[in-house]
């Protein structure tokens, strides 16, 4: 079985990134990171990727007239690529229709909350814990979704709980998450490599 060909958006340290191209090497995952794109160049994510010798580009909005063009040099370097499959691990900026048209129920993000609680527009990183320490959740943990036209609202194919405890703070929070988004984020791509996902509205079927 040839191996599902995967590009990686990705803004910040790339804990995850690490963990897929792991467990691709190893040979536990159908998949393989054919290329990597950042927006911003200081992303620790870079190095990680250098160092398995993953193509990367740096794309950054500002280096473009418009929205479109930006996501159009994206498109371009991700079809380059052959990539059947976009993961947004960690990715910061918020994709236009144009986009996820363009790679229609091929792109998956991880949201480090159980949506829909703590999701949309203002929800990313550490304000996501934050918030969920506010309002005094018991339960919080991770989510892995298709990605269509609204923020954190595509169809849900994984979440996996973690317990908040009294004594947590936003950072003890955001660990305890990284580590079930580390679990779930390969698996959502090795049932996708596998072919066992199917869309049925707002709900993901996992075939046996």
């Amino acid at each position: 079985m040839s191996l599902l060909r995967v590009g990686i958006l990705a803004s910040g340290n790339g804990s995850n990134f690490q963990k897929i191209v792991d467990e691709s090497e190893k040979g536990e995952l159908p998949a393989k990171v054919v290329v990597l794109l950042s927006d911003r160049s200081d992303a620790f994510v870079l190095q990680r990727a250098r160092n398995h010798q993953i193509p990367t580009y740096v794309v950054k909005p500002r280096d473009f007239s418009s929205q479109e063009e930006y996501e159009e040099k994206m498109i371009e370097i991700l079809n380059q690529h052959c990539v059947q499959l976009v993961v947004l691990a960690g990715f910061m900026k918020i994709l236009s229709p144009r986009f996820i048209r363009a790679f229609k129920d091929k792109v998956i993000n991880i949201h480090p909350s159980l949506i829909p609680a703590f999701c949309g527009k203002g929800f990313y990183g550490m304000k996501v814990h934050q918030a969920a320490i506010e309002y005094g959740v018991k339960i919080s943990g991770a989510t892995v979704h298709f990605v269509n036209e609204d923020v954190d609202a595509g169809p849900i194919i994984i979440q996996k709980a973690v317990l908040v405890s009294d004594d947590d703070t936003p950072e003890t929070l955001a660990e305890k998450v990284h580590r079930v988004e580390h679990e779930i984020l390969p698996e959502a791509i090795r049932l996708f490599a596998l072919g066992k996902l199917q869309i049925r509205g707002r709900r993901v079927i996992v075939k046996e």
